[in-house]
């Protein structure tokens, strides 16, 4: 839980640091602009917010690595929940707008993850799992998306290094098998989840497991 808060509090120290400009950017993610991906981050801290005070009393059915659905397919931007993404963001006009309820509902969502109980058992998307495994699948949430959102910022702040490092575990169990050990955590995630396509050499390293990628983790 402690690991959520520094990746959380990283990526929206991040955000706070971006002028207007970078706003306009492209991020990591598939159609969206930096300014898209700031806006998926209110409903993210949303999300929080709302599960951690939806209890549930059924037994935990997934942990923090069987929260995630995986597939093969990349996103397009074309899903219309991300196309409503584009259209919310775009209406805040003002990226200072956009910064302000980030922090607002982002700070909210910090402090809920620091008082909440980690045996506690919430409910989220027909799922129940203590708030302490849920707390720590969104640590692989918050690092994938600071590198989205600094892809194509050379001088922002990365992730934290421990918040690369458990993302990448978790990846790591979702293949079922360990990236080599010659890669870095932050390029193991970017070409495991298929935001950097391999050179021919890191291809030749994955070996079998390249068939595999990319996991597209949602």
């Amino acid at each position: 839980m402690d690991l959520f808060s520094r990746s959380w509090a990283a990526l929206r120290t991040a955000v706070a640091e971006l002028s207007d400009e970078d706003f306009e950017k492209p991020s990591g993610c598939a159609g969206w602009l930096v300014r898209d991906l700031v806006c998926h981050l209110v409903i993210d801290a949303q999300d929080v917010l709302i599960t951690l005070v939806t209890p549930a009393e059924a037994e935990p059915t997934r942990d923090s690595v069987t929260y995630w659905a995986v597939s093969n397919t990349p996103p397009t931007g074309d899903d219309p929940l991300d196309a409503l993404i584009v259209r919310l963001a775009a209406a805040y006009e003002e990226p200072g707008l956009l910064k302000f309820h980030l922090d607002d509902i982002g700070s909210a969502a910090g402090r809920a993850a620091e008082l909440a109980d980690p045996t506690l058992r919430v409910s989220t998307q027909d799922m129940v799992l203590t708030a302490g495994d849920y707390l720590s699948a969104y640590v692989l949430e918050w690092t994938l998306h600071h590198l989205d959102l600094i892809a194509h910022l050379p001088d922002a702040a990365e992730p934290p290094a421990e918040g690369l490092a458990r993302t990448r575990e978790i990846v790591e169990k979702i293949a079922g098998t360990a990236f080599p050990a010659s890669f870095s955590d932050k390029d193991a995630l970017l070409i495991g989840t298929g935001r950097r396509v391999p050179t021919d050499a890191e291809r030749a390293e994955l070996g079998e497991l390249a068939a595999k990628l990319p996991l597209v983790i949602g």
